[in-house]
């Protein structure tokens, strides 16, 4: 299941808030609550209940902690995207920079952002608003760092097989030019809208190659193409 794309925010996006710190997740329940638009529709403090939770309210987005007791939050993130109930949920991992191994194992499980727990309230309402349009969604503060340190361990890991060179090449002469044209924008940060103006072309049309580019990556979200993008040298 790939992620579903829209660039348009529901009426009311409702958020569910995944911290085992009780005054984080008040914190976070304080800002959410008081911004119209939003409702934070239930708190958990461990990724068991984050997932029981998930799967009984359907949140729109998850905010979801890594470290608790328990289901961590990696695993909850993979239990509520694995599950054709829960998938189209947008979760959004919060992180410290103490967290930057488990950061990577979160790309796998399909998280669609990252943020840092100290993040601004008004920054906290944008990145939710903007998960549920279907943007990319890291924190500037750490983007670079989690993605050329993921790559870097990647390649040391690797121990002979597919260069990142031939994959890089594999897969762009899998891709349609534009979908190829696609994969770079997003790689360099831009929404479905600003590559739509860029292209010159609808943003409905943009979601249909987003979606199809995703499927022939064999990725689950706009964060792992982002990351693909880098491993296999498409960019640097």
């Amino acid at each position: 299941m790939v992620d579903e794309l829209t660039d348009e925010v529901p009426p009311i996006v409702r958020v569910l808030v995944v911290d085992d710190q009780v005054m984080v997740r008040l914190g976070f329940v304080l800002v959410l609550g008081n911004e119209p638009g939003l409702e934070v529709v239930g708190e958990a403090g461990d990724g068991r209940t984050a997932v029981t939770m998930t799967r009984a309210l359907r949140p729109d987005v998850v905010l979801m902690d890594i470290r608790m007791p328990g289901l961590d939050g990696i695993a909850a993130t993979r239990q509520i995207l694995a599950d054709p109930e829960t998938s189209a949920t947008k979760v959004v991992v919060l992180t410290t920079f103490d967290d930057e191994e488990y950061v990577f194992e979160s790309l796998a499980a399909g998280a669609s952002g990252f943020l840092l727990k100290d993040v601004e309230p008004q920054g906290l309402v944008d990145a939710v608003r903007q998960v549920v349009r279907g943007d990319r969604l890291l924190a500037p503060a750490v983007t670079r760092q989690v993605v050329s340190r993921y790559i870097a361990l990647e390649r040391s890991a690797r121990e002979g097989g597919e260069s990142p060179s031939d994959q890089g090449q594999a897969l762009a002469e899998a891709l349609s030019p534009r979908e190829l044209e696609i994969w770079l924008l997003l790689a360099e940060g831009h929404s479905n809208r600003r590559i739509a103006r860029t292209l010159g072309i609808t943003e409905n049309t943009v979601k249909g190659h987003v979606s199809a580019l995703l499927v022939k990556l064999g990725v689950v979200s706009r964060v792992q193409a982002v990351v693909l993008a880098y491993r296999a040298g498409i960019v640097r």
